[in-house]
């Protein structure tokens, strides 16, 4: 077992629990805590300062992992000590452009619908090119930033009002979901419509999900202003 400390720069939504992500404090070399569930989420509970906060972006945390637990592309998941809890040692006051990662590209970008999904750009790629990649996600900044909310999945029946962040990175556009709790219910409070932002001091996590029908989703998992 070991001790890490880690600077939070996602807390996004996954299923009945929790996808926290950060880099370990000093070092550019990310980490994924998980847990013992065949989804690997990770609870509330879990997660739980003793003060009974939840962390929050850019908290530097320690916990304790037991053990590296990659799968596929997912190199960076750690399993949990569930019987240590995680304590909040303070807060990243440096340039976060020293955490940022340079990928050419958001993993594979098409021109057909293997690459896009009906309300995407460049989000999602075929499961059988997950083994080209053995990184699942990046900090990056964005050269353009638009929030879309709309109501989706009429045509299919399944009408439910989603958030996207629309994006450059190097030139190439993409439009990933939002599992950001904090974007997803600020954004879902306004009407429908789409919202651009200023980049200045703007930072994104991005990540890629496991095979799912098919296809790897890529999503937004935080939107980190300085």
């Amino acid at each position: 077992m070991k001790k890490i400390k880690i600077v939070c720069l996602a807390n996004s939504r996954k299923l009945s629990g929790r996808c926290v992500a950060g880099k370990i404090l000093g070092e550019n070399k990310w980490i994924r805590p998980v847990s013992n569930r065949n989804t690997e989420e990770i609870s509330d509970v879990e997660q739980q300062y003793e003060s009974g906060h939840q962390p929050q972006l850019l908290d530097i945390i320690e916990l304790r992992v037991k053990e590296h637990r990659p799968r596929l592309h997912q190199s960076e998941n750690y399993l949990i000590d569930n019987e240590f809890q995680w304590k909040k040692i303070g807060k990243y006051t440096d340039n976060l452009d020293n955490l940022l990662d340079n990928p050419e590209l958001l993993w594979g970008v098409g021109n057909d619908r293997n690459y896009s999904s009906y309300e995407g750009v460049n989000d999602r790629i075929p499961d059988y090119e997950c083994n080209n990649y053995n990184q699942s996600l990046y900090l990056i900044k964005p050269q353009s930033l638009m929030i879309f909310v709309r109501l989706e999945g009429e045509e299919f029946d399944r009408p439910r009002r989603k958030v996207r962040i629309q994006f450059k990175y190097n030139n190439i556009l993409y439009r990933f979901p939002v599992t950001d709790p904090l974007i997803e219910s600020k954004y879902l409070s306004m009407h429908n419509g789409s919202y651009n932002l200023d980049v200045k001091n703007k930072y994104l996590c991005v990540s890629i999900g496991m095979p799912y029908e098919g296809y790897c989703y890529k999503f937004v998992a935080a939107l980190i202003e300085m």
